[in-house]
């Protein structure tokens, strides 16, 4: 493992960081409108690579969520009836603004959030074409036509717009979070209150000033950022207009959503908490298995639902796999996510950074073998080193909870069968990484393993065509993919009469 300094690259000038950071909105955006919190309360937004403050931005109350749900109560009627080619086109100028704007897209998610600049701009690529992507879904949507089965009707279905949903998402990819369900609710027509992750909430302001100069009408998306997250959500989800929650984050807080939602019966979206095994069999190419589980593990210094927790490998080449990740793993620079030279940026806070250590020392305890890394980077940032963990026990922590830090425990198993005992054995269901060589294998572990997505052959499936979601307890619902409008559209079925009832 190699560290570097915490400055700034050649390049990226803390003169052009602080340009940047100046020319950001800091208010809440309501109605169309940046404005103070209603209290003039505010909150620091914190550099991770250093714990040195960014910006100082707006701080919602309970008032100004309601005056949020105001605005978007009122614009929805418009909204639902606006043509979906106008809105298409928003969504494709916002996909066109942002692709320009992709360097500061990049460098505002590396200072708030930490991961490396080659990483963020890979995120803006991504979180981008969520927004071109339904812009092409917004002029299919469309009913259906029929006869009914005994002659005697007309079926009618119509699908109409949800209505005013509200979005609470997470601090680990700042913009794709928050265009993977701002995107499809323009395109099915619903307006919206974004609260973002109060750690990472620049890229939004950012996003949320592209979608108003892209021509989005006020009251569509309103952002009430703030520091008191459940006293400005809890009135908005008892409310009986708002119609749709949606919420990517741990399942703890998802389960009491959920319940929060029960009371008005809303239609909910959770992308929770994942425990993803990745599953190297013998006859795998351990190159590309290797490639692979470093990108399921290390994309986003392993701050992801989708990472993979648990390495599952078979005995016959648990030697040579675990040699290999580990040699490609201590070649990875942990450094600010500015430099060049960094495959690692920090952790996102002290909290994140003492639970992914309590867990590496808890394993060790329990029998583990440390192979590389397992300790704190000294100095100012929240770094930690990549780590490798071997012979990790069944009974560990690490292996039934969400790492979310470079940490990968290695386990190994004898058959297919204990191989998808072993997968399976969590409450969680997001997303299952394998390797084989053997297509009928691949074939029935996509349909033994409990997860929602399972990447063959591959150690990334995340793509904004394909429907993203769990099952168990990792949530309910999908994003992206033709699916993921769906999940902001209500179906409405007409009965009509016979029309040749009377023409005989």
């Amino acid at each position: 493992m190699n560290t570097l300094p915490t400055g700034a690259a050649p390049g990226v000038t803390a003169v052009a960081e602080r340009a940047l950071l100046d020319s950001l909105p800091t208010g809440l955006f309501i109605d169309g409108r940046w404005r103070d919190a209603s209290d003039g309360g505010t909150f620091d937004v914190i550099d991770p690579s250093t714990g040195e403050v960014l910006l100082a931005v707006a701080s919602a109350t309970p008032a100004d969520g309601l005056a949020a749900l105001d605005a978007a109560a009122s614009a929805q009627r418009a909204w639902a009836k606006t043509a979906p080619r106008e809105r298409a086109e928003i969504l494709r100028r916002a996909f066109e603004a942002v692709t320009a704007r992709a360097d500061d897209f990049a460098l505002l998610m590396t200072l708030e959030m930490g991961k490396p600049l080659a990483e963020s701009r890979g995120e803006v690529a991504y979180g981008a074409e969520f927004l071109r992507w339904f812009s092409e879904e917004t002029a299919r949507v469309s009913g259906r036509f029929a006869t009914a089965p005994d002659g005697r009707s007309r079926l009618l279905v119509l699908k109409r717009p949800v209505g005013p949903s509200l979005f609470i998402t997470p601090w680990n990819f700042p913009l794709a979070m928050a265009t993977r369900k701002i995107a499809p609710a323009i395109a099915a027509g619903c307006t919206m209150i974004l609260k973002p992750a109060a750690l990472t909430p620049l890229t939004s302001l950012l996003l949320t000033r592209v979608l108003a100069d892209a021509g989005l009408p006020p009251g569509v998306l309103n952002v009430i950022q703030t520091t008191s997250a459940g006293a400005v959500t809890g009135p908005l989800i008892r409310d009986p207009r708002l119609r749709k929650l949606s919420f990517t984050g741990s399942t703890e807080v998802g389960r009491r959503l959920i319940a929060d939602a029960a009371h008005q019966v809303l239609r909910v979206s959770m992308e929770l908490g994942g425990n993803a095994p990745l599953i190297v069999f013998a006859d795998a190419d351990l190159g590309k298995a290797v490639d692979g589980a470093m990108l399921a593990k290390l994309r986003n210094g392993g701050e992801a639902c989708t990472a993979a927790n648990r390495i599952l490998v078979h005995d016959d080449v648990a030697v040579e796999f675990s040699t290999l990740l580990i040699e490609r793993m201590r070649a990875h620079t942990v450094a600010r996510g500015t430099d060049p030279a960094s495959k690692i940026g920090p952790l996102v806070d002290e909290g994140t950074r003492t639970k992914v250590h309590e867990l590496v020392t808890s394993a060790v305890a329990d029998g583990a073998t440390l192979a590389l890394g397992g300790r704190v980077v000294p100095g100012a940032g929240y770094f930690y080193e990549p780590t490798v963990l071997l012979d990790v026990p069944a009974d560990a922590r690490i292996l039934r909870e969400e790492i979310f830090g470079p940490v990968a425990p290695i386990v190994t198993f004898a058959s297919e069968e204990e191989a998808i005992r072993l997968a399976n054995d969590t409450e969680f269901g997001l997303v299952a990484y394998a390797f084989t060589a053997d297509l009928n294998r691949g074939l029935r572990l996509a349909e033994e393993l409990e997860v929602g997505m399972l990447g063959l052959n591959t150690g990334i499936v995340s793509n904004p065509a394909a429907p993203f979601g769990g099952v168990k307890q990792s949530g309910t619902g999908r994003e992206g993919g033709v699916e993921g409008i769906e999940e902001y559209l209500e179906t409405r079925y007409v009965g009509i009469a016979d029309p040749f009832a009377d023409a005989h």
